[in-house]
């Protein structure tokens, strides 16, 4: 939309400025006022921490202030004989869904946390942010107020382009048509003039969509609401119910409960029953038998190959390194790597996991043997399972291949 300015000011070249047109009371025209845009949040201050660990850093130390060296001198001292913990005082709650093959955290708080401090889950009303209720509250205010959400204008505008795109194409067919009748002298050359143009074309379905909207509009208006007040308004938008809480991939959760140690993951929802959360060694198990569809047997060993395993190890890699790893189903792909998170900037990185077999045993008739019966659903190498899972994770190495992606702007001749 183009806002014009107005101004009473005389021109610089010297000649009187246009006056204004006047109704029935002349008065000077006035621009009217611009409605201030809505100020983004502060995402700098939002996401501060990259994981849900509270850090305590040593004062800065300055060479010409003696007083900073003791101040550093003490704190560390009271940190090494009391040492603070990283840890949050409550653990953060979530329970395993064998249905969806993830842990869901169904506590506001918690989500919200998880959330902000390292990007873990999603909404599961939400392609990622838990946004859910926030635009149940505009959709509610914006029907009783008038007017629409972003995502109504957004599908309107959408299918506004829709239809102009193929009234254009059946326009442009119909011009290739013409065009040949006239080049084989069947059709007078004036037809080809009296068809429309591009911005003719907009104009008219633009007009088509809003009155055909206008009609729907008023065959829903069959009742009308009574008026209610803001205080009503208000108070009805803070009785909706949160339907929404995070979703965990079996990476996240894992990472959450055995790298930082903040989750506590039970089977059933805490209300549910009685809390009993898993082991470490129970939750690598009963992941690695339901990453795969359908679950494996709860009797049968977890194969070194696990898809889990393969999973959480390369997650765990890039978690270390600093990034903030995402899954990358939508662009077909295993992760997606970002240096701060999504609400910053797109993702730096596409990983694919390719699982490489150099141990010198797939070589063997043994292990070829066994490889082929892998491709039959099942394993029998593994005899034993190892209890240390610091031990077991270190058995696994991660080789990072990087491939640019070609672009045509930066990489021309």
């Amino acid at each position: 939309m183009d806002y014009a300015s107005v101004s009473g000011e005389p021109a610089t070249n010297g000649l009187p400025t246009a006056p204004a047109k006047a109704g029935s009371h002349d008065h000077p025209a006035t621009p009217s006022p611009l409605k201030p845009r809505k100020r983004k949040p502060n995402y700098n201050l939002i996401h501060r921490k990259p994981l849900p660990l509270e850090a305590y850093p040593l004062p800065a130390f300055h060479p010409t202030n003696p007083i900073s060296l003791l101040r550093l001198a003490y704190t560390y001292l009271c940190q090494l004989i009391l040492p603070p913990s990283s840890h949050p005082a409550d653990l953060y709650i979530g329970y395993f869904s064998p249905e969806s093959r993830s842990v869901h955290v169904t506590d506001p708080k918690h989500a919200r946390a998880l959330w902000e401090m390292g990007f873990f889950g999603k909404g599961t009303l939400s392609r990622s942010e838990l946004s859910w209720l926030d635009r149940e509250k505009a959709q509610r205010k914006a029907s009783r107020l008038g007017g629409g959400t972003a995502e109504e204008a957004t599908n309107k505008r959408r299918a506004e382009r829709r239809m102009f795109k193929l009234e254009r194409a059946r326009i442009e067919a119909e011009r290739i048509e013409k065009q040949k009748l006239v080049e084989e002298g069947k059709l007078d050359p004036s037809v080809l003039e009296n068809l429309e143009t591009d911005a003719a074309i907009a104009k008219r379905i633009l007009e088509e969509h809003n009155i055909a909207q206008t009609e729907a509009n008023m065959k829903d208006l069959d009742w009308t609401e009574p008026i209610r007040t803001n205080d009503e308004l208000d108070q009805d938008l803070e009785n909706i119910e949160d339907q929404e809480h995070l979703q965990l991939t079996l990476e996240e959760a894992f990472f959450l409960s055995y790298g930082l140690g903040v989750l506590s993951i039970c089977y059933c929802h805490p209300t549910a029953g009685p809390y009993n959360p898993f082991a470490n060694q129970d939750l690598l198990t009963r992941f690695s038998h339901h990453s795969t569809f359908p679950p494996q047997s709860p009797f049968t060993e977890v194969p070194p190959d696990s898809k889990f395993l393969l999973n959480y190890v390369v997650y765990h890699h890039f978690r270390s390194l600093g990034w903030v790893v995402r899954p990358g189903v939508k662009f077909a792909v295993d992760y997606l790597l970002y240096f701060r998170g999504p609400v910053f900037s797109h993702a730096e990185f596409a990983v694919i996991i390719v699982p490489s077999y150099t141990k010198a045993h797939w070589r063997t008739e043994q292990g070829a043997k066994e490889r082929r019966v892998r491709q039959n659903n099942d394993w029998w190498w593994m005899h034993c399972v190892n209890r240390d899972i610091g031990t077991l994770l270190k058995m696994y190495k991660v080789r990072e291949f990087v491939v640019k992606r070609w672009v045509a702007n930066r990489q021309r001749d």
